[in-house]
């Protein structure tokens, strides 16, 4: 099993270090081989992701990735930013699918910012289409606006475009989830503004013939963002582009106390996985040792389950990390009056001790 680990920037050499740390505590041997990416990986060789680095990715079963990012670089041209490395490595793998549960566990319950009845026993998958969408749709740039309000001004514009194989694969994943979970879907859109999320929504529910099993419903996404504060646990599994997905899983993560401890997993068709933190570099607690490494420790265990077929390690990571806060063990983030506060490796260590 061949892991690329790719730390990047900020606190992710910190927490990826942590879930190193837990994997290699595991009766289980993996071949694992660290490359730089984003901005570690610009200062080395002037660009984020260089060509070794993605060659690595493409060569390993998982990436193992931490987060990238400095607002140094942000005077960069796009193209040389340390984001574009995550871009980059969808692109060139393939990774249409992002996997982002949001589970408020029974003992940060406490720590989101909504009422306990709200969000105790939460447990919502968003699953986000990744390739398309406004983020990669072409043409892009600046130019000098013809028409509307202010023709003769310059102007910026982007692309939003999705085609039906990319809205099929994605809805197909989405329904084989919920048959999983409790066979429900809600499939977020812009129907009634934007024509892309019209044909989104038509594709989508042409889909639901093939999976007569599973409830789907339509939202639209301000009214998600709205009811994911309203009533969060009416959800299961939510499908939705790019953009949207960016958005409402970032809203979502809040709902569980702190976005360091959401997972994701970013999947291609052969399950090949970039598995990384929901959350940022976050520059300014980098090198302080205070960081939550457990959404990092938590996507190990995805990418133990999605891409290197060890469901049983990865529950035992879960257990430990469940452990660990039964404890009362908590990092900055989701500390509270009555529980121990610890740095990141004192929590890297804990989930080691708890497997």
């Amino acid at each position: 099993m061949k892991i690329a680990v790719l730390p990047g920037d900020g606190i992710g050499v910190e927490i990826v270090a942590e879930a190193v740390k837990v994997l290699k505590a595991l009766d289980l041997k993996f071949e694992m081989e660290t490359a730089p990416v984003g901005g570690a990986a610009y200062e080395i060789s002037g660009h984020p992701l260089p060509d070794a680095t993605l060659n690595l990715a493409k060569s390993a079963d998982a990436i193992l990735f931490g987060a990238v990012g400095d607002w140094k670089y942000d005077t960069l041209q796009r193209q040389l930013r340390p984001e574009q490395a995550i871009l980059g490595l969808r692109k060139h793998l393939g990774l249409f699918a992002n996997f982002r549960p949001a589970i408020c566990y029974e003992q940060l319950v406490g720590a989101s910012s909504l009422k306990p009845e709200l969000i105790s026993g939460l447990d919502i998958l968003i699953v986000r289409e990744l390739t398309g969408d406004i983020y990669f749709g072409q043409p892009r740039g600046r130019r000098t606006a013809t028409d509307g309000a202010f023709p003769g001004a310059e102007e910026a514009f982007d692309t939003m475009r999705y085609t039906r194989p990319e809205i099929e694969r994605i809805a197909h994943v989405a329904f084989q989830a919920a048959r999983k979970r409790n066979k429900k879907v809600t499939s977020v859109d812009k129907a009634n503004v934007l024509e892309t999320f019209q044909f989104w929504k038509d594709v989508v529910t042409q889909v639901h013939k093939d999976y007569p099993d599973v409830e789907l419903e339509h939202m639209y996404v301000d009214n998600a963002a709205m009811q994911l504060v309203r009533a969060p646990k009416k959800f299961d599994v939510v499908v939705t582009g790019n953009m949207f997905g960016d958005i409402l899983s970032d809203e979502a993560s809040m709902l569980t106390g702190s976005i360091g401890m959401l997972p994701s997993a970013s999947l291609n068709s052969k399950n090949q996985g970039l598995y990384e933190p929901s959350h940022g570099s976050a520059p300014d607690i980098a090198g302080k040792g205070i960081a939550n490494p457990l959404a990092t420790i938590l996507s190990s265990a995805m990418m133990l389950r999605f891409s290197l077929n060890q469901e049983e390690a990865a529950r035992r990571i879960e257990s430990a990390v469940q452990q660990v806060l039964s404890k009362g063990l908590r990092t900055t983030d989701i500390w509270s009056e009555g529980t121990e506060k610890v740095g990141t490796a004192q929590m890297g260590d804990a989930v080691v001790k708890a497997l």
